[in-house]
């Protein structure tokens, strides 16, 4: 898809972080953008930031983890626009806990999020794509998705099994007209850590509120530039988009130790610049 004027793009996530500035860079672009978010306020703030632009905008709260209601989104979106050419499943969430105390209502919570939504955003959306002259699937994993990390064990599941789900989807439909990427982003200025669910069971450990400073501290890239790279690599049909220098420098070191990368990131440094003894 080498333009997307008068094209139709679905941005869930869209509250803040990289799903608004997709919205908001695609509307430049003369896109029509049909955005939710699960946070009524964030999602507000996004279609107040979208009224600028001389295209059609959609906005709905969306739990991206109701399969139903993600059914009925899509069929709405589909007969409110016309047609449906981008779908970016980018709803996330965090739980930080070590794997032994980790609850499993939290462990759920972010699966059926994380997962699932991905999952029931493509299932849901796929057949308006087929309907379409050009396609696009865009999920988004993360750098998680391709090294794991201690105390991230439930979110590297999450985003290992979006790869997994991504990469095979893109197998399945490699002879039609509808694209497949997975978005792989590094360190970017969202706002996942702060809608995080942070549970720590040593004095060691920093807090939630130190996290987001480290976090925010460290940060890569904005998110205005993450939406920049996201669709200049969908724009060139890539498989894998990286998003990030720090991305792209983990995953080399994933390849270039496979199996000994966690003892190559204890020398180097952790995802959030620190390390721990």
């Amino acid at each position: 898809m080498k333009s997307f004027s008068n094209k139709v793009a679905v941005i869930t996530g869209a509250g803040s972080g990289m799903g608004r500035a997709l919205a908001i860079e695609l509307a430049k672009q003369n896109c029509a953008v049909a955005i939710s978010d699960v946070s009524e306020k964030t999602l507000y703030e996004t279609n107040e930031m979208l009224k600028q632009y001389s295209v059609k905008v959609t906005s709905e709260i969306l739990d991206v983890s109701d399969r139903s209601a993600m059914e009925r989104y899509a069929k709405d979106m589909f007969e409110t626009h016309g047609q449906i050419n981008l779908v970016f499943n980018n709803a996330g969430v965090s739980v930080t806990d070590s794997a032994e105390h980790m609850s499993y209502q939290d462990f759920e919570w972010l699966m059926n999020i994380n997962f699932w939504g991905v999952v029931y955003g493509t299932k849901s959306f796929l057949p308006y794509l087929q309907k379409a002259d050009e396609g696009h699937i865009i999920n988004t994993s993360s750098i998680f998705g391709i090294l794991s990390f201690p105390s991230q064990s439930a979110y590297n599941a999450s985003k290992f099994a979006v790869r997994g789900y991504t990469e095979s989807l893109r197998q399945e439909l490699n002879d039609s007209h509808i694209n497949v990427s997975c978005v792989h982003p590094g360190k970017v200025e969202t706002n996942i850590i702060n809608t995080s669910r942070y549970t720590v069971t040593d004095n060691e450990s920093p807090t939630k509120d130190e996290m987001i400073e480290m976090f925010d501290g460290m940060a890569g890239v904005t998110s205005a530039e993450a939406a920049l790279i996201i669709l200049n690599g969908v724009k060139n049909n890539k498989y894998r988009i990286m998003v990030g220098k720090d991305a792209r420098f983990l995953a080399l070191i994933s390849r270039i130790a496979p199996v000994n990368y966690p003892r190559l990131l204890q020398l180097i440094s952790s995802p959030f610049g620190s390390s721990k003894k």
